[in-house]
């Protein structure tokens, strides 16, 4: 016998997919019918990629060629399945605070490799800029913003905001600050379990007057703790800079600092990493370069990861002494400082441009005591 594509055609149209509403051959799902005597080949499109709404297609096409158009036909079935791609991670935006646009968290996997002072002197350098830039000091157990700023005397005043009283950051260098250490004295240690530490920095976060912000840096503790979890839990971070030295002991933390803002539960963009105290050079020999800590470790491990690389700081006396007298070195004009920190300034910029164009906002994620962290379903 030979087979008609016409007959083909009105049969599957008694035949819905799985999932869909109208009849396979309306639906488009039909994408070509070939008769050749009492053969057939029907090439079918659907969107529902389980094992068992492929079966019962093939088997209910099968059945209604056999029932309706001739019962010896021979049939085979071409099937494609083209599943809806799936949402992008992170399309929530989470809780944002109004108006600050960008949200970035400077961390680190160990302490000492200079994280606060690469904050500040980010800080600094996107005011010289012309963008408006608050910094929030996360580091609860050992705030030392305060001091690089030198406000460590001052304390926030109370400001009323839409019938609510707020925090009002103080500023410096065209900064705006909130730290714990403003409300601790110098010499009280912070003996804070996690959920009291949460709670002080929600405060500091949903509770101060920061007004209209191009960029909020928060400083966060080293390591891959509570006070990170509780950081991402409360706020939509655009993205994370990762800050180490060159030497193998501070890679392998920063490489867990990387690993923890990319795990699929938290999935917060990785901006780059900087690497600090890349070099010496003593001023008496500007020329010459000593690699005391290894050379290009942070931008080899980099490439590895497979994130940006932002830049490289020398060891320089003067930065640390700027630190020390609360005037970071990125406000030093025309010198090698504050070309260093304009340079890795302006990667950070284009890489937040870049990550703002290419990808949906973050979303804050949910902590749960059993299954650790998870996106917030809505």
């Amino acid at each position: 016998m030979k087979l008609n594509k016409k007959d083909i055609l009105n049969a599957l149209k008694s035949i819905t997919v799985p999932g869909e509403g109208e009849n396979m051959v309306d639906s488009g799902s039909v994408t070509n019918v070939v008769t050749f005597a009492d053969e057939v080949i029907v090439d079918i499109t659907i969107k529902n990629p389980s094992l068992q709404a492929r079966k019962k297609t093939e088997v209910d096409i099968l059945q209604t060629i056999h029932r309706e158009v001739y019962e010896k036909a021979k049939i085979k079935v071409n099937m494609k399945v083209d599943a809806p791609k799936a949402a992008p991670k992170n399309e929530i935006k989470g809780k944002p605070i109004p108006g600050i646009n960008n949200i970035i968290a400077v961390a680190s996997g160990k302490g000492g490799v200079g994280k606060s002072t690469v904050t500040a002197n980010l800080a600094v350098t996107l005011a010289k800029m012309g963008f408006n830039v608050g910094i929030l000091d996360a580091d609860i157990y050992g705030p030392s913003i305060p001091m690089m700023f030198d406000v460590a005397s001052e304390r926030p005043l109370s400001v009323n905001i839409d019938g609510k009283s707020k925090m009002k950051p103080i500023e410096n260098y065209g900064v705006k600050v909130l730290s714990i250490g403003f409300f601790t004295k110098p010499d009280q240690a912070v003996i804070w379990r996690g959920p009291m530490a949460s709670k002080a920095l929600n405060q500091m976060i949903f509770d101060a007057a920061w007004g209209e912000l191009d960029f909020l840096l928060l400083d966060l503790p080293p390591g891959t703790g509570d006070i990170h979890l509780s950081i991402m839990q409360a706020l939509p971070i655009t993205g994370a800079v990762v800050v180490s030295t060159p030497q193998n002991v501070a890679l392998a933390d920063a490489k867990k600092g990387v690993a923890m803002f990319q795990q699929d539960s938290i999935n917060v963009p990785v901006l780059g990493i900087i690497e600090n105290m890349a070099y010496f050079t003593p001023e008496e020999l500007p020329y010459n370069k000593y690699y005391i800590f290894g050379k290009e470790g942070a931008k080899h491990l980099s490439e590895d990861l497979e994130v940006p690389f932002l830049g490289e700081v020398p060891i320089v006396q003067s930065i640390r002494e700027a630190g020390d007298v609360g005037r970071p070195a990125a406000l030093q004009t025309a010198t090698p400082i504050e070309e260093a920190f304009e340079a890795i300034t302006k990667e950070v910029v284009q890489q937040v441009v870049r990550r703002n164009k290419d990808l949906p906002a973050t979303e804050a994620i949910k902590i749960t005591t059993m299954a650790g962290c998870s996106a917030v379903k809505k």
